[in-house]
């Protein structure tokens, strides 16, 4: 690994990294959100799983973007995102009733 970091501190220092990407609609960071699902680290490639809060969102396409180069930038290797099939929801959050009482869903 670079710099001798373990795997648990190169998947801690991208998801900082991916705290960077906000939605431009809600305001809010990737990881904030709940979309970040997964991220894997090997000797010479990084791997992110992302969902988004719906599945038309127009701004998805730069969103992953966004999230693939953040998280290549922390991890120091080339890098793949992944779009998850998995249905986000509110309770996905990192404080699940901020949604509710901001009035977002």
């Amino acid at each position: 690994m670079a710099d001798d970091k373990s795997v648990e501190q190169l998947v801690e220092e991208a998801r900082e990294a991916l705290r960077e990407v906000v939605d431009p609609e809600i305001g809010m960071d990737v990881v904030a959100l709940g979309l970040i699902r997964d991220i894997q680290v090997e000797p010479d490639k990084g791997h992110v799983v992302m969902i988004l809060t719906t599945p038309f969102c127009p701004y998805g396409p730069h969103l992953l973007e966004q999230a693939r180069l953040a998280a290549q930038g922390a991890l120091g290797r080339p890098t793949t995102i992944e779009l998850g099939g998995e249905i986000w929801r509110p309770e996905f959050m990192e404080d699940g009733g901020a949604a509710a009482s901001w009035g977002l869903f």
